[in-house]
């Protein structure tokens, strides 16, 4: 299902590029509608970049059905290149600040 989300992302962001605007106010609804796609398609790829289930209605994959706390706690950071068109995503440690 991520794989068509991709390509209807895609297909979006073609007609994006069509968008027009005749004043100030339709341009700022433009630029907000082209971040959301943006925002959406960055959050498609977090999600098929981890590999790890957490419980039942939070974050579910089916395709990695299991409870991993050891890779779970981590941050993904991407960066978008605008040459390439491709996304970079790498796995950061989570340091727990405050301890219990």
């Amino acid at each position: 299902m991520l794989e068509m989300c991709e390509k209807k992302l895609e297909m979006i962001k073609e007609d994006s590029l069509k968008m027009r605007a005749k004043d100030l106010h339709e341009l700022l609804r433009a630029w907000e509608n082209y971040h959301r796609i943006v925002a959406a398609e960055c959050h498609m790829k977090h999600i098929q970049f981890r590999e790890e289930t957490r419980y039942p209605g939070y974050y579910y994959r089916t395709d990695y059905n299991y409870i991993d706390d050891e890779n779970w706690k981590c941050f993904v950071n991407s960066r978008y290149d605008r040459d390439t068109k491709k996304w970079a995503l790498k796995k950061v440690p989570y340091v727990q600040l405050i301890k219990d």
